[in-house]
């Protein structure tokens, strides 16, 4: 866990469930998680799920994407999505002449690490397909056509229009952008 990006979520998640204390809403809630197994489960009562962040020891991997495209990812991808287990986290990023608010995307247990693996080995083919230099994304904004990407070739966060060529950098790491969030408490 003595990743650098690893510890940077591991804090940004400290300051979000803090956001949720501070506006007296206890732990963090949603309605899309019931009925869904994890060690992140504080409780469900069938209509929410109450549930905090869960450091993972040993850290996941995303071995079954490197395999599916036969590309080594970014040791900072790696580490964003094996560090923990967590519901997607609302986020505010102001900075590089953006104030952007969007979904932090996490992992809530192993079989959703099925499913994220999935999502991102198609993500990659189209880019490939495209002839796209390959991102993964961390990040899903409203607006369904941009996500906040993690560039494999250099590590830094850029804003990605998808299926275009069109990228904002953000911050040229991932932990320095981890630092640079501030949490959004939304209620489920």
């Amino acid at each position: 866990m003595n990743h650098p990006v690893a510890v940077a979520l591991s804090e940004f998640s400290t300051r979000f469930l803090q956001a949720w204390r501070d506006a007296g809403q206890g732990f963090p809630r949603s309605g899309d998680l019931t009925g869904l197994a994890s060690p992140c489960v504080k409780a469900d009562d069938g209509y929410e799920v109450t549930w905090t962040p869960v450091a993972r020891n040993p850290m996941g991997d995303l071995a079954g994407v490197e395999k599916g495209i036969e590309l080594r990812l970014h040791e900072d991808i790696t580490a964003f999505y094996g560090a923990q287990f967590s519901g997607d986290m609302a986020v505010r990023f102001q900075g590089a002449g953006h104030n952007i608010e969007f979904d932090l995307l996490q992992a809530f247990s192993e079989e959703d690490v099925q499913r994220l693996q999935e999502n991102i080995l198609g993500h990659l083919v189209t880019q490939r397909r495209l002839k796209l230099k390959p991102t993964v994304f961390i990040g899903a904004l409203e607006k369904e056509d941009k996500v906040i990407a993690i560039c494999n070739m250099t590590g830094q966060v850029v804003l990605e229009t998808l299926g275009k060529n069109i990228r904002e950098v953000l911050a040229e790491d991932v932990a320095s952008f981890l630092y640079q969030l501030e949490p959004v408490v939304k209620e489920a």
